[in-house]
């Protein structure tokens, strides 16, 4: 009990530091308000157990408080897809300009962006159009490598290739990182 009561003062801070981070990644995948109280629970959790004292909580990178959170939040939807035995893709959930998108307009620019991101992998080259489908559904890289029963290396590469091909077609029709233009 006493390491518990030790390591809640530099988790808590950590989590106080990188708050807007670990929610802009919730968000950024389609995640709602009680879903991104989840969300900080799970990266609290996970946090907790990596790390095993004080110190090292404290010295914790963003980039790993980052990682966790994303990690933490595509198991969310994986486990939230589970439990409506409906397959949800990540794009279609994901908010068009953050939080404060009105409804009505939000589900048309969603729906909206969601049919040309899907015309978009369409067009990228054969070979990578799985890897990059299976990406955005939520899988990691080792995930889709095993089930696809490719190489990392391979897999690395025809995802980061696909993706990049995925970015310039987006780009090319004005969409960037907010979204639609």
């Amino acid at each position: 009990m006493e390491q518990a009561e030790t390591l809640s003062p530099a988790l808590e801070a950590v989590l106080d530091r990188f708050r807007g981070m670990v929610r802009s990644v919730g968000w950024r995948h389609g995640l709602g308000d009680q879903e991104v109280d989840e969300l900080f629970q799970a990266v609290r959790l996970r946090l907790w157990r990596a790390r095993e004292s004080p110190e090292q909580i404290e010295a914790t990178p963003a980039s790993y408080v980052y990682r966790t959170a994303l990690t933490a939040t595509l198991d969310l939807i994986r486990a939230r897809r589970a439990r409506r035995e409906d397959p949800i893709d990540v794009v279609t959930n994901a908010r068009v300009s953050g939080p404060g998108t009105p409804g009505a307009d939000a589900g048309t620019l969603t729906g909206e962006l969601e049919t040309i991101v899907a015309r978009a992998v369409d067009d990228i080259t054969t070979s990578r159009r799985p890897v990059v489908r299976m990406y955005l559904a939520g899988y990691g890289r080792e995930e889709i490598a095993g089930l696809l029963g490719w190489s990392e290396a391979k897999t690395r590469n025809l995802l980061y290739r696909g993706l990049a091909d995925l970015r310039e077609r987006l780009l090319a029709q004005g969409i960037g990182p907010g979204g639609l233009s």
